[in-house]
C-alpha cells in the first residue's frame, strides 16, 4: 500500500507537469483528492492492514495528500498569474498618450437670450409666472376679450384637442390666471412655448416661444409702459437703441401699439434687414382692456395695467444675426457651437 501511495504521488506530479489549464487542473484534483478519488479508495482498504501498520500507512497517506494538494495549489496560482499577465498585456494602457478631451455642452441660444431677458425684467422688479401649454378655450380666448366669431379662433390657426381644450396660441392666458390668484400690485413676465398651425419655413414654425409681460396697479399709464419697454430695449440691444410706438389693435389691450427699435443690423441707417426703414418691430403691447381685468377678478375702476408680448425666437434671431428660424430647432452641433 505504501508503494501504491508513492506511485500515485509520482503519477499525479507527472500529470500536473503537463497541465496549463485551470479546468483540467480541477479534473485532476477531483480524480485524486475527491470523495471518490484514488487516495480515498486506497485509504478505504486500510481495514485489511495489521493494526501496527495502520498508523504508518495513515501518516504516509496524509503526507502524499498534502504534497498533492500543495502541488495543485502552486500550479493553480501559477496558471492564475499567467492569465493575469496575459490580460494585462492585452489591456495595456499607455499613460503617456494624451487623453481625449470631453466636449462640454453650452446653453442653447434661445436659453441664453431668455436668461438675459429674465435678468433685465427681474432687475426692474418683475417675477416669473408660468402656465399650462395645454389650455382651456376660456383662458386662451374668452377671458382675453376674444369673442366666439374672432378669426384667431379659426381651426386653421389653432391646434384644438377638444371643443374646449387646445394648445395655447400665446402666453397671454398666464395673465388672467395670475390675476385670478394674485392681488395688485402685479408685475410678472411669463416665458414659454406656444403653438400655431403654421407651415415650417425660414420665419415660421408650428412651435415657437414668447415672453409675456403684465403690470397691474393703481395709476398705471401708457407712460409706464413706454418707460419699461424702452429701458428693456436699451439694456438688451444697447444704450444707442431708440424705440418707436405705432398704433395697432389687439383684443385684450386698449389702446394698443407695436414697438419698433433701431435696426440692430444697420444701427438705423437702413438696410435689407429693416427694408430700408432703419426700424424693426419686436413686440406688441398696450393698456390692459377693462374686460380682461374683470375676467381676472380685478376692478377696472380702481386699477389699470399694461401688457406686452414678444417672440423669443425673433429676438434671438435679431440679436445673433440668424436668418433662418429652423436653425434654432434642428440641433445641428456645428450651428450651436457658435454660441
Amino acid at each position: 500500500m505504501k508503494e501504491s501511495l508513492l506511485r500515485l504521488k509520482e503519477e499525479v506530479l507527472k500529470e500536473l507537469s503537463k497541465i496549463s489549464d485551470s479546468n483540467k487542473l480541477e479534473e485532476i484534483r477531483l480524480k485524486y483528492l475527491g470523495k471518490k478519488g484514488e487516495i480515498t479508495k486506497i485509504l478505504r482498504s486500510m481495514g485489511s492492514l495489521a493494526p501496527e501498520e495502520r498508523p504508518v500507512i495513515g501518516q504516509i497517506a496524509n503526507e502524499v495528500r498534502e504534497d498533492i494538494e500543495r502541488a495543485i495549489f502552486d500550479l493553480k496560482k501559477k496558471i492564475e498569474n499567467k492569465l493575469k499577465e496575459e490580460k494585462i498585456k492585452r489591456e495595456y494602457i499607455d499613460i503617456t498618450v494624451p487623453g481625449r478631451k470631453r466636449e462640454l455642452g453650452t446653453k442653447h441660444p434661445l436659453t441664453q437670450v431668455l436668461d438675459e431677458i429674465k435678468d433685465i425684467f427681474i432687475g426692474m422688479g418683475f417675477k416669473i409666472a408660468e402656465g399650462p401649454e395645454m389650455e382651456l378655450d376660456y383662458y386662451n380666448f374668452e377671458a382675453l376679450n376674444i369673442p366666439k366669431n374672432h378669426p384667431a379662433r379659426d381651426v386653421q390657426d389653432t391646434f384644438y384637442i377638444s371643443e374646449n381644450m387646445l394648445l395655447r396660441t400665446h402666453t397671454s392666458p398666464v395673465e388672467v390666471r395670475t390675476m385670478e390668484k394674485s392681488k395688485p400690485p402685479i408685475r410678472i413676465i411669463s416665458p414659454g412655448r406656444v403653438y400655431r398651425s403654421d407651415e415650417v419655413d425660414a420665419t415660421h414654425s408650428p412651435v415657437f416661444h414668447q415672453v409675456e409681460g403684465l403690470v397691474v396697479d393703481k395709476g398705471i399709464s401708457m407712460a409706464d409702459l413706454k418707460g419699461i419697454l424702452s429701458t428693456f430695449a436699451k439694456r438688451f440691444f444697447g444704450e444707442h437703441t431708440k424705440t418707436k410706438f405705432r398704433p395697432h389693435h389687439f383684443p385684450f389691450t386698449e389702446p394698443s401699439a407695436e414697438m419698433d427699435v433701431t435696426c440692430v443690423a444697420c444701427k438705423g441707417v437702413g438696410c435689407r434687414v429693416c427694408k430700408g426703414t432703419g426700424w424693426i418691430e419686436i413686440l406688441g403691447a398696450g393698456m390692459t382692456h377693462p374686460k380682461v381685468l374683470e375676467y381676472g377678478g380685478i376692478d377696472p375702476e380702481e386699477y389699470t395695467g399694461f401688457a406686452f408680448g414678444m417672440g423669443l425666437d425673433r429676438i434671438t434671431m435679431l440679436k445673433y444675426g440668424i436668418d433662418d428660424l429652423r436653425l434654432l430647432f434642428e440641433n445641428d452641433i456645428r450651428f450651436l457651437k457658435q454660441f
